[in-house]
């Protein structure tokens, strides 16, 4: 699921660069393994997702072709071409997945709405800038009340575009929700850490994770200031060539690169 989102978003750079894509593009790239590990246990819930979310899509099990007209601007797309990058749904092979209009954090209220009226459970992605949302609080203040099935992420690149955490706010998001009175933890994006971690709060819900991670490309489009602090794509490869698994893993990443480069 970590090489969908890696060889589809390649696809997209490309389109990009050669101006098939000529609006804005949000990126998953440097932080897959979110989802990826994510997609396995919570095939049930309902997906809000935040504007960096073709990797809760593809992950979930979304078909890349609408994904891919989406972004070019088709009718074809999942929002029929009129919602771009920021903004995926999918309600077919199982998947319920909502939009947003864009407004920062405003799909965590959206989805505690939605796990209030529906009882089903509900996994909310957000960012670190949108965690400073007042809405965000009070939506999971509400969950907490209310006891509702919603298990809140937030994929903590430490960036508002530019702006890092530490300049932004001298608080705790993970502490200001088990202030609140739901679990909360720090974990980093090692997606076998994400799949232990979610394994255990699934069932104990209202609950809230902070994931550290790390995007590849810019805020907005394709460019880069230089290498990522990390690249878990990699050291995920790594672990598992140490495994043993060197084949699995070239086979899996060739398949993939191909059915991807096909669709583009």
């Amino acid at each position: 699921r970590m090489c969908r989102v890696k060889y589809f978003e390649l696809g997209a750079i490309s389109a990009t660069k050669e101006k098939f894509i000529d609006k804005f593009l949000y990126l998953s790239s440097g932080q897959e393994s979110i989802s990826a590990a994510m997609s396995l246990l919570l095939s049930d819930f309902m997906i809000f997702a935040q504007h960096r979310c073709h990797a809760a899509y593809l992950s979930f099990g979304g078909d890349p072709l609408k994904l891919r007209d989406e972004l070019l601007g088709l009718t074809t797309g999942t929002s029929r071409g009129r919602a771009g990058s920021n903004c995926i749904q999918c309600h077919q092979n199982d998947i319920e997945m909502y939009g947003h209009h864009g407004l920062i954090g405003e799909n965590v209220p959206l989805g505690v709405g939605a796990a209030l009226g529906s009882g089903k459970p509900v996994v909310c992605f957000f960012g670190d800038g949108a965690a400073e949302e007042d809405y965000v609080f009070a939506a999971m203040g509400f969950a907490v009340t209310h006891k509702l099935p919603v298990l809140f992420v937030c994929e903590d690149n430490n960036l508002s575009i530019l702006t890092t955490v530490e300049v932004r706010r001298s608080w705790s998001i993970t502490e200001v929700a088990k202030a609140l009175g739901m679990p909360g933890i720090d974990i980093t994006d090692d997606p076998w850490t994400v799949y232990k971690k979610t394994q255990e709060l699934k069932n104990n819900l209202p609950a809230f994770i902070n994931i550290y991670t790390c995007r590849k490309y810019w805020h907005n489009s394709i460019g880069t200031d230089g290498p990522p602090d990390w690249d878990r794509f990699q050291i995920v490869k790594d672990d598992l060539k140490n495994l043993g698994l060197s084949n699995q893993v070239e086979k899996i990443e060739n398949e993939t690169k191909t059915s991807m480069e096909k669709i583009w």
